[in-house]
Order: C-alpha cells, then structure tokens, then sequence
C-alpha cells in the first residue's frame, strides 16, 4: 500500500562538467554555423533562471538560405542508395549513444526535467530511433512504399522533449531520402545545436540537416516558404491551424501533432494502488509537459474517498528539486510563460469552486516552480488543466451519471 513517508535521499547530483555551453551559437546552414541576420535571444536554466547561452534568430533571409540549402543537398541525397543514407544514419546513432550522459545533461539544464528522465527515456530512445530508421533506409521498395522522396521538409518542434521530438522529424525523413530544416522551440535550442555538431562529426553531407533558431517569426517563415515539399509540427492547436491556413490551396504535405489531454477512469473493480502509480505517473512525468498528461481523473464514487487518500499520500511522497539531482521526482516548469499560464488555470479553476489540494514542498526561491496540485467536486479549470495541475470528478455506477 502507498504510504505517506517521505524518505531522505543524500544528494546525487549529475556533473555539469561534461557539458561545455559555448558563450553563443549561430544558425547550421549548409553544414556551416553562421550567424543569423535576427535579434538575438537567450535561453535559460529554468530551474534557476541561469543564461546560458546566446541564441542566433533566423529571419525570412536565413531560412531561405537554409532551404536552398536543403534543395541543393536533396538532388544527391535521394539519388543515394538507401543502403549508403543507412551508413549515416546508423553513424549517427551510435554517436548519439556515445554521446548520450552529454546530451541528457543539457537536456535537463535547457528544459528543467529530471536527470533520469532524460538519461533513462529521452535519449536512449532518439538513439533507437535513429537506429531503426537506419534499418528502413534500403527497405522502402521492398515494403511497398517506392523510393520517391517528398523533397525539403520544414520542420517545426516543441520544448517539452526538444531532442526526442528532433528524432521523430528528422529520422525517418533523412531514411526517406529528404533533406530537413528544423527549427527548435526558442527556449530549448540547445541539444538541437549539439545535434548540429552531431551531423558534423558523421560527416553528413551538408544540406541534408540544417538547424534555424527563433521564435515564432522564425517558424512562420519556414512554414511559409515557396521551396518547401512537406510542413511537419508538433505543438499547440492554436499555431497547428495557422499553419493549416499558412499553406491552405499549396501542394505542400502535411502531418500536425497537436495538443489533448487524457482521461484517468478509475471504477471499484481497480486495483487502487497502481491506478493511483498510474495516475500520477500519467500526470507529473515530465513535469506534466506531455501532449497526452491525465490531467484528468474520473473515479466512481464508491471509491472515491479511497482512491483521493492514496493519491494525496503519494503525491506528498514526490520529490521536486534540482532536475540534475538523480532523486529528483518532479524538474522545473520549462519557462516563465508556462508558469504564469499554469498560475492563471489554477486561478480559473479556484474561482469556478474547485476545492484545491497541493502537496506540500519546498519550491526553489529561484526558477521556474509549481507543486503537484489537484482539483476536486469539478472539472477544474473549463479551459484545460495544464502541466502539473489535475481535475477530479466522481461518476456513479452507470457510467454517463456523472456528479
């Protein structure tokens, strides 16, 4: 059974010292980093609002000259045998593997999540990803699908898994036979950048890969230029329908991952202690920074009482801290903007009636912090529970009876 004890861990933090963070970085066009003709940005350690870096903006000129890039690299790249585009795939997972403390630490310092979230999920499975697509490279013929490339695929991905997400594009469209133009989001560019020199130390063509920063200006720009086959998001609704419109009556391809959020459903038949491990790792992994978070829990009412003790016992037992301590449960929020957005939903949802439950914790006075919350009687915030915060209604016997 879940208990309320709290045990005390001596701190196990992971070294800094593998990674070196260049004072600035600039864009990676044509295997080259250039500067970029936009204002400039920082990005932050969002656990203690530490710069770290100063990132280059890419403006409409840069992406151009990014996809031409792409378009120049894509005429010899699918002319490639499959079975040659495989031998830099595959070079480039192991090095990601090589590679894989490296990337994890930066992860956690540019996003805010926990050291074994990214040591032991992230990385290892952009590494697998870049292996099994290596794998698909000289097989697409034989499996049906032809060996036509698509062209220069535009590339735009979030911040809740920065270098997982870059996996997801860039793996199968490189297999495929296409070039890329990834932007990352602006406040996590920093593993993108290290995969830059990545391709770098494969040897990768230049062209195939190139890596454009910025914010929203940026993306919009890439999204929108003339010479790009194929749009590939992964991020908000709201910008995943600009993007729709942006190329609305063009023969651009398009695949759009766009936000939702899951439901917990808990009858009197569960067993309440997984359900519960479930629902809080369905929530707070990843600091509920995850398309698909329970944000929301439905629970018969015949055991309700039950399941709500367990869960407030387990969430007191939830670490929150430094993301590079390897005890740490829950990192920090990953920027400012976050925050105050998951400050304004709980707000919402106490001003709608909701009855409010926080673990008790001690946050960091610097950073970027929320404690594990939960909203009982009602749904929580009508405008959708975000990172951290879950809702919790009671159902009667007949599902669709809702109380």
């Amino acid at each position: 059974m879940a208990t309320g004890t709290k045990f005390e861990y001596a701190p196990a933090p992971e070294s800094r010292s593998i990674v070196d963070i260049k004072p600035s970085y600039g864009l990676f066009i044509d295997g080259e980093f250039v500067d970029g003709h936009g204002k400039a940005f920082k990005t932050v350690n969002p656990a203690s609002e530490e710069v770290l870096a100063e990132i280059s903006e890419a403006d409409e000129h840069d992406v151009d000259l990014a996809v031409k890039a792409a378009r120049r690299a894509h005429r010899s790249w699918s002319r490639m045998p499959g079975s040659e585009r495989a031998k830099y795939l595959f070079r480039i997972a192991r090095i990601i593997a090589e590679r894989s403390r490296e990337l994890a630490v930066l992860e956690s310092i540019d996003n805010g999540k926990p050291i074994r979230e990214s040591r032991d999920v992230d990385i290892p499975i952009v590494s697998a990803h870049f292996f099994y697509y290596a794998g698909w490279a000289d097989k697409l013929r034989h499996a049906g699908y032809g060996e036509q490339s698509l062209g220069v695929a535009a590339q735009v991905i979030p911040w809740n898994f920065p270098l997982l997400m870059l996996a997801w594009k860039i793996a199968p469209a490189l297999a495929c036979g296409n070039t890329v133009v990834l932007k990352p989001a602006e406040t996590t560019p920093l593993t993108a950048l290290l995969f830059a020199e990545i391709c770098q130390q494969a040897d990768l063509p230049p062209g195939v890969v190139n890596i454009v920063t910025g914010a929203g200006g940026t993306g919009q720009a890439l999204v929108g230029h003339p010479d790009v086959d194929k749009v590939a998001f992964t991020g908000s609704t709201e910008v995943g329908k600009a993007i729709a419109r942006t190329v609305a009556g063009t023969d651009k391809r398009v695949t759009l991952e766009l936000g939702g959020k899951a439901a917990n459903i808990v009858f009197d038949d569960a067993p309440i202690d997984q359900a519960v491990e479930g629902i809080v790792d369905g929530i707070f992994f990843n600091q509920g920074h995850v398309c698909c978070a329970g944000s929301r829990l439905l629970v018969q009412e015949s055991v309700a009482d039950d399941v709500l003790e367990r869960l407030k016992r387990r969430m007191s037992t939830l670490r929150m801290g430094d993301p590079l301590d390897k005890n740490t449960d829950i990192g920090a929020i990953n920027s400012s903007e976050q925050l105050h957005r998951i400050r304004e939903l709980s707000e919402v949802g106490d001003a709608e009636g909701a009855e409010r439950w926080s673990a008790a914790c001690d946050l960091p006075t610097k950073g970027y912090w929320f404690p594990p919350t939960l909203f009982t009687e009602r749904t929580g915030p009508k405008t959708s529970s975000r990172a951290m915060v879950m809702s919790l209604r009671t159902f009667a016997k007949t599902v669709g009876r809702t109380k």
